[in-house]
């Protein structure tokens, strides 16, 4: 989905009028920023697209982990397909389990006196990230057919 089509689906469920008033910029702006940018002028750079550019230059990533903290959110990037071993599943998968078994077995200890500090709580979201991005490459290398050569490797 491209930035202006989420801005415009944004719309539907929220009178661009009314987000025009609180930025302070124009009515027909708003409704640009919900159009594909064209040569004949038609759309224009939107706030989303922006935001993108900034990322984009600076790469730091706090950028996207302070909006999606700001929206109620955790960012979790997408874990590099590469990054999995990919010759054995059954490694990829126990790996899985004993990353979650620590979490589990962390979260067991830090409760374990009817209360959690908030460094505990920092790094119990730290692991669980941790986890759910290792999880992510192991489901993209699924998805990529990445383990297909593994079933090649075991004739």
């Amino acid at each position: 989905m491209e930035s202006h089509e989420v801005l415009r689906n944004a719309f539907k469920e929220t009178s661009p009028k009314a987000v025009a008033s609180e930025l302070g910029v124009s009515l027909s702006l708003v409704y640009k920023w919900a159009q594909e940018q064209s040569e004949l002028g038609s759309g224009s750079k939107n706030p989303i697209d922006r935001l993108l550019q900034i990322y984009e230059l600076t790469q730091h990533r706090e950028l996207i982990e302070f909006l999606a903290h700001q929206c109620g959110g955790y960012f979790v990037p997408h874990a590099d397909a590469s990054e999995v071993d990919t010759s054995h599943y059954l490694p990829a998968t126990n790996k899985i389990v004993s990353q979650f078994s620590d979490l589990l077995s962390r979260i067991a200890h830090a409760a374990s006196d009817n209360s959690i500090t908030p460094d505990e709580a920092e790094d119990l979201r730290k692991i669980w990230n941790r986890l759910k991005g290792h999880t992510e490459g192991f489901i993209r290398c699924c998805e990529e057919g990445n383990f297909e050569r593994m079933h090649q490797d075991e004739d």
